[in-house]
């Protein structure tokens, strides 16, 4: 029964209305014992607790978004790295399957890691041995082609009448001013140094992803020891269904990749284009960066093909643009949804959320984190709504 308004706090000693003699009886002693477990202090005998107001709920909550909005700051600041170590996480999980293949062959798993390591490493130089030289000569063979097109261009009755309305070959005159090429030097130099963070940031994944997978299992069972004894076996369960999923996945970007390289290859030969294999396999690597390596690709053999000639490179454009929509919308989602089981709807709208939100980095993890909350939802969600 609450107090009235105003009205002072009955004294501690003093009995309360409607005690029994039991109560009044026990409450001397309930005193004694409290005085008995408070500590003996040289400067007295401690006081009620202040009174909470809604100040001290101000204060503390205004503490509490304080700290959090310095977290998420922290989280800004250090969201380089941490997007490198979950890159490297990934990479390591998809290369997984290839370093336990090997383990099993050599039986230590150091001794595997630098195998799987090594192999990559003489892969990647080799296709840069083969690719640098071709692509340097074509290049050079573009460049020094430009002048005739745009020679070309000059005798072209529709690009003339366009220049007489529009004075376009003034404008790119007066565009290629001094003050115009000090400021595209500038920005030149900055595009090196982003292209140099680049670089410094793929070596530390590298280096990160390989640490990884030196210390896989061991960090895996770390993770599942986080868990209550009687819930590990379970998320063992599921948790290493969810890593298989994510090598299934690495299996699939991998195989799209090379049809991609291998479809390339053939138009290419059809259409006589030099130096096909090289090209073919650029377009292979690309491929690989979900979204925009197979539009990069695609830019690449088509500027060689205008180096051969105008019409080839107008072939090169328009087979590039019907297989990137057979990729995008056939290819892309048959092979994801049989190597990690997801539905061709969910791998799109994955795929689709997941450049919207994290760009490059989230396309690339878009469908194994589909097939991850599908795993979850099949095997835990669904199974305790049947049973509620």
């Amino acid at each position: 029964m609450s107090t009235e308004a105003g009205a002072s706090p009955p004294d501690p000693g003093t009995p309360r209305a409607g005690a029994t003699d039991a109560d009044a009886a026990t409450a001397p002693e309930a005193e004694e014992t409290r005085a008995e477990e408070t500590p003996e202090s040289p400067y007295g005998t401690p006081g009620r607790r202040f009174a909470r107001t809604p100040f001290h709920f101000g204060l503390f909550a205004g503490i509490g978004l304080i700290v959090a909005y310095m977290l998420y700051i922290g989280l800004q600041q250090a969201w380089g790295v941490l997007l490198a170590i979950i890159i490297a996480g990934f990479l390591a999980i998809g290369i997984n399957p290839m370093v336990v293949r090997v383990e099993r062959l050599v039986k230590r798993r150091g001794i595997a890691v630098a195998i799987v390591a090594l192999v990559m490493f003489i892969v990647l130089c080799g296709g840069f041995a083969t690719l640098l030289p071709p692509l340097i000569t074509e290049v050079n063979s573009f460049v020094d082609a430009l002048p005739n097109y745009i020679e070309n261009l000059k005798g072209n009755r529709f690009i003339n009448d366009l220049n007489e309305q529009y004075s376009i070959i003034e404008n790119l005159k007066s565009a290629a001013s001094a003050e115009n090429i000090t400021s595209a030097a500038g920005g030149l130099v900055s595009v090196l140094g982003v292209v140099g963070g680049t670089v410094f940031n793929g070596l530390m994944v590298v280096i990160l992803t390989f640490y990884f997978l030196a210390s896989f299992n061991r960090l895996k069972e770390g993770a599942y020891r986080l868990l209550p004894a009687e819930r590990r076996p379970r998320a063992r369960a599921l948790g290493d269904e969810m890593l298989t999923k994510v090598g299934n996945y690495t299996i699939g970007a991998l195989g799209i990749a090379a049809i991609a390289g291998v479809t390339s290859f053939i138009f290419m030969f059809i259409v006589d284009i030099k130096y096909a294999y090289a090209l073919a396999l650029i377009v292979a690597i690309f491929d690989l960066i979900p979204q925009v390596g197979a539009t990069i690709g695609a830019v690449i053999v088509s500027l060689v093909g205008f180096s051969v000639s105008i019409p080839v490179g107008i072939a090169c454009i328009i087979f590039f643009v019907l297989y990137q929509q057979l990729e995008n919308w056939i290819i892309y989602p048959r092979m994801m949804s049989r190597s990690v089981k997801v539905s061709d709807l969910g791998a799109i709208l994955g795929l689709l959320i997941g450049t919207a939100l994290f760009g490059i980095v989230g396309a690339l993890m878009a469908v194994p984190a589909v097939a991850a909350i599908q795993l979850l939802v099949r095997e835990v969600h669904i199974p305790r709504q049947d049973l509620a």
